[in-house]
């Protein structure tokens, strides 16, 4: 048993067993693993530090707390044999300390008081046993090899946790590039599809994209994150896509809509889903593609939706939408000023627009330095 008393050490050459005897094997043996031994009193230490050499340990000792932070900061360890009462630092303030350092460190307490509080302040701390002194040699011996068993597996844990985390980072990048991918190709198709609905007609050439940043400017301007705004700009470019399925007849028609003409062109919206609904990861710019031709006051189309039924990317395109279309040429009327189609607009507000959104249009309006019809 180790006791406070430089006699101990004597005890060692009692029990050589047989990691002694492989570590007198010189080359055979693995390189010796690293044990901190830190106690104030220089008998412990000694007695401590001979039995662990006969076991093939490589050790290094220390009087204070300080010291054994100094030898911490300086080498690797695999384990700390540390005395809880200790002039200056004690070993439980040590504990934290020294695992700053060295996350990996196994750490036993050594203490000749049974004081479980601070026994449980030292587990609670990070260190893995708390042993009562005198103990007995065979039984420390145990404990140090059960101490580095469970380090090994902790290290192993991180590893496996660590590559875990890797492996989800990477995969998760890829996963995100594939996505991206296939989001321009699905927008490219898309766009495609609406080009040769705008070859259709000459004076929507151009609107889509026009409405899509229109419809981002305000997007941002109502402080709507950056993902979200992306989406609104993606649901202006696809909003007419239905329109491939609008007939020219109708769509070039310079007077009034009948009601059998106008049902028609409301199809649009119901075209336009059919195509994009497949395209599940386009996520939230399917419902504003949807709700574009919804009103306030829920006298619009499809679903006659109202007020906040109505997506918030849907009420935006719907104001863009509105305002693109009154600011272009059209067969059957010239554009109008941007000033003049905001004045315009303010008639329909509650109505056509949400309040909000309609007050976003006109600040987005207002900083823009020149927004004119461009004759196709």
């Amino acid at each position: 048993m180790i006791e406070k008393t430089a006699a101990t050490a004597s005890l060692v050459d009692e029990q050589p067993g047989a990691l002694a005897g492989a570590a007198r094997r010189g080359a055979e043996a693995p390189a010796p693993r690293r044990v901190l031994v830190v106690d104030d009193e220089e008998g412990i230490r000694r007695a401590i530090g001979k039995f662990l050499k006969t076991r093939g340990f490589d050790v290094v000792t220390a009087e204070s707390g300080d010291e054994a932070l100094q030898q911490l900061a300086q080498r690797g360890f695999v384990l700390m044999l540390c005395d809880v009462r200790m002039p200056g630092l004690s070993g439980v303030e040590v504990v934290p300390r020294a695992l700053q350092l060295d996350s990996e460190l196994a750490i036993m307490m050594l203490t000749a008081v049974n004081d479980a509080p601070t026994a449980t302040e030292s587990l609670s701390y990070g260190a893995m046993d708390y042993l009562m002194k005198p103990v007995e040699l065979a039984d420390l011996e145990v404990a140090i090899e059960r101490a580095l068993h469970k380090r090994a597996l902790l290290i192993e844990q991180r590893r496996v946790e660590r590559m875990i985390r890797e492996e989800v980072a990477q995969r998760t990048e890829e996963l995100e590039r594939e996505k991206e991918a296939l989001r321009n190709l699905t927008v490219r198709v898309a766009e495609t599809l609406i080009n040769a609905m705008e070859v259709k007609d000459v004076y929507l050439r151009g609107h889509s994209q026009r409405v899509a940043e229109l419809a981002a400017s305000m997007a941002e301007e109502l402080g709507m994150a950056p993902d979200a705004v992306e989406h609104v700009r993606l649901a202006g470019r696809l909003h007419d896509v239905g329109k491939i399925g609008t007939r020219e007849a109708v769509l070039n028609k310079p007077g009034a809509l009948t009601a059998e003409e106008f049902a028609h062109v409301k199809e649009h919206v119901r075209i336009g889903m059919e195509i994009l609904a497949p395209l599940k990861h386009l996520g939230e710019a399917l419902t504003y593609v949807q709700d574009h031709h919804e009103h306030w006051d829920g006298t619009g189309y499809p679903r006659g939706l109202q007020t906040a039924q109505i997506s918030i990317g849907g009420r935006i395109l719907a104001a863009a939408d509105a305002f693109d279309a009154l600011t272009s040429k059209r067969a059957y009327r010239e554009p109008m000023e941007p000033r003049a189609t905001i004045e315009f607009l303010k008639d329909h507000v509650g109505r056509l627009l949400d309040p909000e959104i309609y007050a976003a249009l006109g600040r987005v309006v207002s900083r823009r330095k020149t927004l004119t019809f461009i004759d196709p």
